[in-house]
């Protein structure tokens, strides 16, 4: 039984070489390797002997992240994705509030695979499959589509919640998330759109005009879904806004307005199901705030809270991968998987000393309830307040360290002052 292998190739913006072509010339030139090492990316600097694939491929990663080891290449059946990155960023849609004349944002659109979200699977780290599971559900979603699965008699919506504490990279994974999509099913979808909405925008100022902008969202979401060949992914932010506004109207703190507008968003969710090109992303920061309604339209719902120990070590390794790849941090020096350093029961020798001080760096974060988004930003203050020059290694790493304790004085001072006092 082979063993199934994604390779996702980058086309160059200025290649004309046809999609047919790339996949046989990488091909060709993967048949030189006897095995391949998931999670890797070859980039053009690497393929300055093949002026063929220097000219057309950008880069060639392999993917697959549930494959711990090389895997031997004649024994993979490998399913090339051959894509070229959109670079024009995100286009902002607007739509005029009749009370005040005012141009309301209530939507980015993006044109996937987008150049800004190259990497971002790859970089995020869980302990748990959630990136594998959640990419599973959205493609057996799919495959029930294709397959003409009957809805009323198996139930499914193509609507994914995330939920945890913010941080977390909830909003980043669905992106992520999107942009795989994207990649995997380009097949079948030659095109794709990202539209993130804001929940909370569409609640919280304007709420006299909230149920024509939902209106006129939706309205403009229909024409992007009506062309099937188009996939398109719709990012509800803030998805407990809708909870809120529904408990607030019902108080009688809010206009009625507002209730209906919730409810015709939930109504416009479900008219979505039947676009089989459609997928609806949520994200939530108060998990216990969700309206009810919307719960139940969930297909999956998954809990994205801070990174453990193991999580916590491998961005920070991440990161100073980056650091020395781009001459920060000097000399490149290797920092050891952690299943390397469990495998060795942990024991300290010359070469995985920095390891060591890094797990300890990781372990620390964790037990402080650091957020990724916060460890991500361990490495700048590192950087920026406490080395100086060029440091190495082991010098950044103690860095690290400082940073992680003023971080955490940092927040525990800001839950000790109070709230100035108005007089």
């Amino acid at each position: 039984m082979t063993i199934p292998l994604h390779i996702e190739v980058v086309q160059k913006k200025q290649s004309r070489a046809n999609k047919e072509y790339i996949k046989e010339i990488v091909h060709s030139y993967l048949s030189n390797f006897s095995t391949l090492t998931p999670g890797a990316t070859i980039t053009s600097n690497d393929l300055e002997e093949n002026l063929e694939l220097r000219e057309n491929v950008h880069s060639i990663t392999f993917c697959d992240v549930e494959h711990d080891s090389e895997v031997v290449t004649t024994e993979c059946e490998l399913i090339f994705h051959v894509y070229v990155l959109d670079a024009f960023g995100a286009e902002t849609d607007t739509m005029t509030d009749n009370t005040s004349g005012e141009e309301l944002p209530v939507a980015d659109v993006w044109a996937l695979p987008a150049e800004e979200f190259h990497g971002l699977w790859e970089s995020l780290v869980y302990d748990s499959k959630l990136k594998e599971e959640t990419l599973r559900f959205v493609e057996t979603a799919f495959e029930f589509s294709d397959r003409g699965v009957d809805p009323n008699v198996i139930g499914w919506n193509r609507v994914v919640l995330l939920h945890g504490p913010p941080g977390t990279g909830k909003t980043s994974l669905c992106r992520a998330l999107a942009q795989k999509l994207a990649v995997r099913l380009g097949d079948r979808f030659p095109r794709a759109r990202l539209l993130e909405i804001n929940a909370h925008g569409l609640f919280s100022k304007w709420f006299s005009e909230s149920g024509k902008l939902v209106a006129k969202l939706f309205e403009r979401i229909r024409e992007i879904v009506d062309d099937r060949r188009l996939l398109a992914c719709v990012l509800v932010d803030e998805v407990e806004s809708l909870a809120h506004a529904r408990r607030a109207a019902l108080a009688g703190l809010e206009p009625s307005d507002s209730i209906r507008a919730v409810n015709a968003i939930l109504t416009q969710l479900d008219r979505l199901k039947r676009h089989p090109n459609a997928l609806v992303l949520t994200t939530s920061n108060v998990t216990g705030a969700i309206d009810v309604a919307f719960v139940d339209r969930a297909d999956i719902k998954r809990l994205v809270g801070p990174p453990s120990e193991r999580a916590a070590y491998e961005i920070l390794r991440g990161c100073c991968g980056e650091l020395m790849a781009r001459g920060v941090v000097a000399p490149r020096e290797q920092l050891f998987a952690l299943r390397v350093l469990e495998a060795a029961r942990f024991v300290e020798t010359e070469g995985s000393r920095a390891s060591l001080r890094l797990w300890a760096a990781a372990r620390a974060a964790a037990a402080a309830h650091s957020s990724g988004r916060a460890l991500r930003r361990l490495p700048f203050l590192a950087r920026a307040l406490h080395t100086r020059g060029e440091p190495t290694l082991s010098v950044f790493i103690e860095a690290l360290h400082s940073a992680l304790r003023q971080q955490v004085r940092d927040a525990q001072d800001l839950r000790d002052d109070p709230p100035n006092s108005v007089s």
